[in-house]
C-alpha cells in the first residue's frame, strides 16, 4: 500500500464536512484528491477527467444535497465505466442507487466523526490492500518529528488489524511510536490515527499505550 489515488467525489456544502473525515486519511502514503480542493487550486471540474482516470478507488460522498448534484453522478458515471471501484458514503442508504446500489458503503455518523473515519479506514484498506483470511497488510504513516533541530522521518507502522484497533480505541488506549534519533514519543487514536499528543525524552508518558510493533495473524 504506497502510491494508490483517492479521488473524493463531493458536494461544495459538504467540503468542511469531507475535510474532516478525511484530514487523517491523507496522513498515509496515497493520494487523496478531494474534487473541491482540486478546483480551487486551478484545477475546474471539467479537468479533472486525469485524477479521476489514475484514481484506484472514488468515493462518492451522498449527502442530501449531493445526490442531486450533476457532477457527482457523472464523476460515478466515469468512475463506473473505467471499471475503477466506487466507494459510497451516505447520510442514509435511500441516496445509494443506481450503478452502486447495493454497493457496501460508509454511514456518515455525524455525532461521531471517529466512527465514521473509522469505518472508512476499514474500507479504504480492503479496497486498496485486500487481505486474505491470514495475512493483515501493513498500514504506515510517515512524519519529521517536531523536535526542535530535529526533523527525523518518525513512521508508525500498522501491523495490527481494524478489529483490535477498534477493541483498542473503546478501551482507551493509544498507539505509541518513537522518533530513533531523539527518542521522542508520538501517541494516536487507535481509531482513526489521529494524533493525540508528543512526550519529550525523558517526559511522562500515557500508561494506556500500545507499541506499534505488534502484529496478529487476523484482523
Amino acid at each position: 500500500m504506497s502510491g494508490e489515488q483517492v479521488f473524493v467525489s463531493h458536494d461544495p456544502t459538504d467540503l468542511e464536512l469531507v475535510q474532516e473525515l478525511f484530514s487523517t486519511v491523507k496522513n498515509f502514503p496515497f493520494g487523496v484528491h478531494l474534487a473541491l480542493e482540486e478546483i480551487e487550486s486551478g484545477r475546474s471540474r471539467d479537468r479533472l477527467e486525469g485524477r479521476l482516470a489514475n484514481s484506484d478507488i472514488v468515493v462518492a460522498v451522498l449527502t442530501d444535497d449531493a445526490v442531486r448534484s450533476q457532477w457527482i453522478n457523472q464523476e460515478v458515471g466515469y468512475a463506473i465505466a473505467k471499471g475503477i471501484p466506487v466507494l459510497p458514503m451516505y447520510d442514509t442508504e435511500a441516496t445509494v442507487g443506481g450503478f452502486i446500489d447495493g454497493v457496501e458503503g460508509v454511514s456518515i455518523d455525524r455525532e461521531n466523526p471517529s466512527v465514521t473515519i473509522f469505518n472508512l479506514l476499514c474500507r479504504l484498506r480492503s479496497e486498496l490492500a485486500p487481505i486474505g483470511a491470514l495475512s493483515v497488510p501493513n498500514w504506515y504513516i510517515r512524519f519529521p518529528c517536531t523536535l526542535a533541530d530535529c526533523g527525523h522521518p518518525v513512521t508508525l507502522e500498522l501491523e495490527i488489524g481494524q478489529t483490535k484497533l477498534w477493541k483498542l480505541h473503546t478501551h482507551g488506549q493509544l498507539l505509541e511510536t518513537d522518533c530513533d534519533v531523539c527518542e521522542t514519543s508520538y501517541y494516536f487514536d487507535p481509531a482513526t490515527i489521529g494524533f493525540v499528543r508528543r512526550a519529550e525524552p525523558g517526559g511522562e508518558s500515557p500508561t494506556n499505550v500500545v507499541g506499534t510493533n505488534q502484529s496478529e495473524s487476523r484482523s
